[in-house]
């Protein structure tokens, strides 16, 4: 049992390095599990697997009472508690009648939560005072996240526990942290675009709203049914624009809301406005996120009929190329300095730009650096900005 727990803890060691997903593929395709080893390294990986989904939600009751099942049978202890600097967040395995040690588990990692060490617990520590009591001892190892100890993981043993208990707890215990650590990041980066939606979305007004009000005001007088028409389509755009449900929708309804802008802009420019819109009906119903169109066509439109220029033509594809949707925005506008564009997908640009920033930060955080934005632009030369997504990710759908 001793040399399967060393093994064990060697496994989870590279879990933590390499990622569960990895180790899974290598142990789970084309190889047979033809000793003890191999099978205590595929229970590893599997057990660690099935709790990190719940893990990831954060360190928290919910997320803790379903790992705990998990974690305590990978140590193959009769007991295990996962606990906050103060409460009992998850207890797994034999307890007394009255329920003695759960109730106690966060005091019995107190000091080591305070002093930021793994403790070893004996039988005095331990001792609920039931003589029949299997609980002997116990590992406690602290959750560690940057520089915060934020819980513990408390492992009883039926004995003292032995050198190899405390390390493969230590090391449970830095696996969970790490998945605690991940999904703090995943919400940080969720609220950080959330904030930059909310900033596209507040955007729209001083960009946009005053000259569209403006130019329906024209065809009031001139034209009451075009001007009416051009209501109907700003209160459609305004509505999707502001809309709040979901962070995802179909290139579909992105594209429509674009169409919406464009007739907009066209009603104030009018012929200085040349627009071709190009799209492949296999990526209609492609996921992609909200409002990640439109800010490149403003963007285009903006830098190229507002500099002055004469007419500008606007090109908007969606294509097929085969797993991907490619979607550009050309304009043969002014062109611009490459530097200063690449200041403005990266955040370091005016607040004027911060659609392009925007979109790529979200496409990103989505699909992956190979979906953030491409533009090829040049002083005098225009400028295309493009993008692509896969046809098919899992868990993003639209709203």
């Amino acid at each position: 049992m001793a040399g399967l727990l060393v093994l064990a803890v060697a496994t989870l060691a590279a879990i933590v390095v390499v990622g569960v997903g990895y180790g899974l593929a290598r142990w789970g395709v084309g190889r047979r599990l033809t000793s003890d080893a191999d099978r205590a390294r595929f229970d590893t990986l599997h057990l660690t697997a099935l709790a990190a989904p719940s893990l990831r939600q954060g360190l928290s009751a919910a997320g803790a009472r379903p790992a705990a099942r998990h974690l305590r049978e990978l140590l193959g202890t009769p007991a295990l508690a996962l606990v906050s600097a103060t409460d009992l967040l998850a207890w797994e395995g034999v307890d007394d009648a009255d329920g003695a040690h759960a109730r106690h588990a966060v005091d019995h990692a107190a000091r080591a939560v305070r002093e930021s060490r793994t403790r070893v617990l004996g039988l005095r520590e331990v001792s609920c005072g039931s003589p029949g009591c299997p609980l002997r001892g116990a590992v406690v190892s602290v959750l560690g996240v940057e520089d915060r100890v934020i819980g513990a993981v408390v492992a009883y043993s039926e004995q003292r526990p032995t050198a190899q208990l405390v390390r493969a707890t230590e090391e449970v215990a830095r696996w969970v942290a790490s998945q605690v650590e991940l999904a703090e990041l995943d919400l940080q980066r969720s609220r950080t675009a959330e904030a930059e939606l909310r900033a596209l979305r507040a955007q729209i007004s001083p960009h946009f709203v005053y000259n569209c009000l403006a130019a329906i005001a024209v065809f009031v007088r001139t034209d009451p049914d075009r001007a009416r028409e051009l209501l109907l389509d700003f209160a459609d755009f305004t509505r999707y624009a502001f809309r709040r449900e979901a962070a995802f929708t179909t290139l579909a309804d992105e594209l429509r809301n674009v169409e919406r802008y464009l007739v907009l802009e066209q009603a104030r420019f009018g012929d200085r406005l040349v627009v071709d819109l190009t799209v492949a009906q296999e990526v209609l119903a492609v996921t992609v996120p909200f409002l990640s169109v439109q800010p490149l066509v403003e963007n285009a439109v903006r830098h190229g009929l507002e500099t002055g220029r004469g007419t500008v033509r606007v090109v908007v594809r969606a294509e097929d190329d085969g797993e991907w949707a490619t979607i550009s925005v050309d304009d043969d506008g002014a062109g611009a300095d490459p530097a200063v564009v690449l200041a403005a997908v990266e955040g370091r640009g005016s607040r004027d730009s911060i659609g392009l920033g925007n979109v790529d930060l979200r496409l990103r955080q989505v699909f992956g650096d190979s979906a953030g934005l491409v533009v090829d632009t040049a002083p005098g030369a225009g400028t295309r900005v493009s993008f692509r997504v896969p046809k098919f990710a899992v868990g993003v759908r639209p709203g």
